[in-house]
């Protein structure tokens, strides 16, 4: 090799060397870029992620444009439709069809990681980058995207925009093809044909058999004796019509062969017809329940705060009772189907799901969605289980444990319960204060009980709001014409204080819960006060 050739692969190499460089190092930038990741996150949530609060919003945007194509489309056939109309359908749906195509390819993987991953496999194993290699994976990983079928759909949906070649307007099916991407009823009856897959396709070949078979039977028994049948594709749509029991009579058998052909094809026909309802039925039967409670989850993780009420035995139905008349999102989770039938004939959201496991909390988003948590089983030890499963998710979420054994209470505090309920002991002491004081009792049971208009409720004073760090004379119970019983100040070691009737010099600050009684309206507007962050 000359010295001339040598300087020259030296230069390529380096020229290499440096690409791969400049490209691993903008990997890196992207990785690290905060406007690239949450645009690349909100993009995602917006086509993909079911539980994303604004994502259905994108759908029935995408509803509208796509059947608002398809009228274009077929208004067009018999006659020509405004200018405005085609240079529509023709640009902007067509835009939008391809940019959601691209985007949802972006989405689907991360190229700067399979940068990055084939970068630290060179530092730990000491393998050269090859930019061939890189460059294959990254394509296959895309083209298993482009290979899907919702991504074929979306791709064979934008030819019937070519009005040149009017043979593609048969393609404006695709377009509504589309729609199942956006219409969940839709998607759950097809994801519910996929556990009968083997089924149904054992059934098709069936009747693809026997329309088969019925056709060229037919075909060879009047082919030259029937006036309506010309060639075999005619003989295979008698068959398909016939065997699907519609029977149009355009074409009908002229033979006693042809009759007796009939004859059998419609039998099997009504066999045919009977096994795949019943398939199909099973398939409901089998899926449905599992579909109402994804569907639930997803509409859970959609709203705002929730409670999650494990066991519904006595305490569990007070306390669904409660928060449905206080108009909280609760759902009811209990693993025997006897029980979570009977919450669901009182209208609660129910999920059919063993709390003691992490995967349903994990899907109902306990990260940011479940504010609390009431374990109220008879069976404590399974309490306890649920209380360290939620605690050990998320240990801000506030629980509540019904338990009576002095033991098992030590062991609760320990896992930093919030509350713990004794029903025997609360019975106990209710009793007592109706022996000493039968009127103050019978104010305490009609405030809870709603008898009154008048109710008790704890307000958390929220940080930045217009009673952080206010007196008490400042904030003037008396003006919301509420009674103010106390305040109740978190410890930095999680022992809370009561401070019953503070004085007027007494300082609010943020965290604080203020215990008031007083009318619901009067409730109501000390409640916009405390949540109300103050005007910068």
């Amino acid at each position: 090799m000359s010295a001339e050739s040598s300087v020259i692969i030296h230069k390529e190499m380096k020229i290499k060397e440096r690409y791969i460089n400049s490209m691993i190092r903008f990997a890196y930038f992207l990785q690290s870029w905060l406007p690239y990741r949450s645009t690349k996150r909100f993009i995602y949530n917006l086509l993909e992620n079911e539980s994303y609060p604004y994502k259905r919003y994108f759908d029935y945007f995408m509803l509208t444009v796509i059947l608002s194509s398809i009228a274009i489309l077929v208004a067009d056939v018999k006659k020509p439709v405004p200018q405005w109309l085609d240079n529509y359908d023709l640009y902007a749906v067509t835009t939008l069809f391809i940019c959601e195509y691209l985007l949802r390819m972006w989405v689907y993987s991360d190229i700067h990681t399979k940068i990055t991953e084939a970068y630290e496999e060179h530092l730990i194993f000491d393998t050269p980058i090859s930019l061939r290699t890189l460059a294959m994976t990254i394509l296959k990983d895309k083209w298993r995207y482009m290979t899907t079928p919702s991504a074929i759909i979306d791709l064979i949906a934008l030819l019937p925009s070519y009005r040149g070649i009017r043979v593609l307007r048969v393609f404006i099916l695709f377009r509504a093809f589309k729609m199942l991407r956006y219409t969940r009823s839709l998607s759950s009856f097809l994801e519910i044909l996929k556990y009968k897959k083997t089924e149904l396709l054992t059934l098709l070949s069936l009747t693809t058999f026997f329309v088969f078979i019925a056709g060229i039977m037919l075909y060879v028994f009047e082919g030259n004796k029937n006036p309506n049948i010309h060639t075999i594709f005619d003989a295979f749509y008698w068959a398909l019509v016939t065997i699907s029991t519609v029977g149009y009579g355009d074409i009908s058998p002229a033979t006693d062969e042809g009759r007796a052909v009939s004859m059998m094809i419609i039998i099997t026909g009504i066999g045919l017809i009977s096994f795949i309802t019943s398939v199909i039925v099973s398939a409901f039967g089998e899926h449905m329940q599992v579909l109402k409670e994804e569907r639930l989850v997803q509409d859970m993780g959609k709203r705002g705060k929730i409670t999650v009420i494990c066991g519904f035995g006595t305490m569990g139905r007070l306390a669904a009772k409660g928060l449905a008349a206080e108009g909280h999102t609760f759902v009811v989770i209990d693993k025997n189907p006897d029980i979570v039938q009977e919450a669901q004939a009182l209208g609660y959201h129910t999920l059919c799901a063993d709390a003691t496991q992490s995967e349903i909390f994990i899907k109902l988003h306990i990260e940011n969605r479940i504010s609390h948590m009431l374990a109220l089983n008879s069976d404590e030890r399974l309490n306890a289980l649920m209380t360290i499963n939620v605690k050990s998710l998320n240990p801000q979420v506030h629980v509540t444990v019904r338990c009576k054994d002095p033991e098992m209470i030590e062991n609760l505090q320990h896992a930093r319960v919030d509350h713990i309920v004794t029903p025997e002991e609360i019975g106990g002491r209710i009793g007592a204060i109706y022996a000493e004081n039968p009127v103050a009792s019978d104010l305490a049971f009609s405030i809870i009980g709603r008898k009154l208009r008048t109710q008790a409720e704890a307000f958390t004073v929220a940080s930045g709001t217009p009673l952080e760090n206010r007196r008490i004379a400042e904030i003037n119970p008396d003006a919301f014409k509420l009674i103010l019983l106390g305040v109740v100040r978190p410890g930095g070691d999680r022992e809370e204080r009561f401070i019953f009737n503070p004085p007027d010099d007494f300082i609010v600050t943020a965290n604080d819960r203020l215990i008031c009684i007083g009318y619901d309206f009067a409730l109501e507007k000390l409640r916009k006060e405390v949540s109300h962050v103050a005007a910068a």
